[in-house]
């Protein structure tokens, strides 16, 4: 058992997507604009020349920043999203047909992934109904009122970021730095984490653990965080 727990630990982000990879395939990255990013694992998804992905994500990151990284090499075809305004390479390229869009109001999107992660394949919202969102598809009325059905969403490869991380794969997030990480965790047919501080088993206090190690099947220890701001503003004086 022991055996098996340290055959997750990866020495670096290159080593722990080996074998993961295809073209083509569906990958969720946790982070909710540049904060929480698994920074580390998007730049080694750019370095391997993997293409055609469909990316699960809050946003499409900033021009030079997060998944706009990938953006700029081409190697999204697709973004299941809630925000992408401040990628003005992304706009450029949605705009000319270079990449697909599917838009998903923010609690519906992050629902779609936890139902994914929880075995659920679809739910209803009244979210969406009566607008570009409920297009095609499935109404119902539920105690006389309208509803549209979104389905669940899970991805080959689920990236993630976390504070604190053992070598079993039990996680903890840092305050807002959590956002879609744990849901995003549990929706991966394969899930890797990478973690400012890697830590023997045990040390992690269990209470205190967000992500149960069980949904994490790589991890690694993450160096050089940018943890980069969208937008920087400073008050005169």
């Amino acid at each position: 058992m022991i055996d098996r727990v340290y055959k997750k630990v990866y020495k670096s982000p290159k080593q722990a997507l080996d074998g993961v990879l295809f073209d083509g395939m569906i990958i969720m990255s946790g982070g909710f604009g540049l904060c929480g990013l698994p920074e580390n694992l998007i730049l080694a998804l750019r370095d391997t020349g993997v293409k055609n992905l469909t990316v699960i994500s809050n946003n499409a990151g900033t021009e030079g920043q997060g998944l706009g990284l990938l953006l700029e090499t081409r190697q999204i075809k697709k973004a299941i999203s809630s925000y992408v305004g401040e990628n003005k390479l992304f706009e450029k390229q949605y705009l000319s047909g270079d990449i697909e869009l599917e838009f998903n109001p923010q609690g519906t999107l992050a629902e779609r992934v936890r139902a994914g992660g929880a075995g659920i394949p679809a739910f209803f919202t009244a979210t969406g109904v009566g607008t570009l969102v409920a297009e095609n598809k499935k109404h119902e009325s539920f105690n006389g009122k309208d509803y549209i059905m979104e389905t669940g969403l899970v991805a080959d490869l689920s990236i993630v970021k976390a504070w604190k991380g053992d070598k079993s794969g039990n996680l903890i997030y840092r305050k807002t730095a959590r956002n879609f990480n744990p849901v995003m965790a549990t929706a991966g047919k394969i899930t890797i984490a990478e973690v400012e501080e890697l830590c023997e088993i045990g040390e992690l206090e269990a209470d205190q653990i967000h992500t149960p190690g069980i949904y994490v099947d790589r991890i690694l220890k993450g160096t050089h965080y940018s943890k980069a701001i969208e937008n920087l503003t400073l008050s005169e004086g």
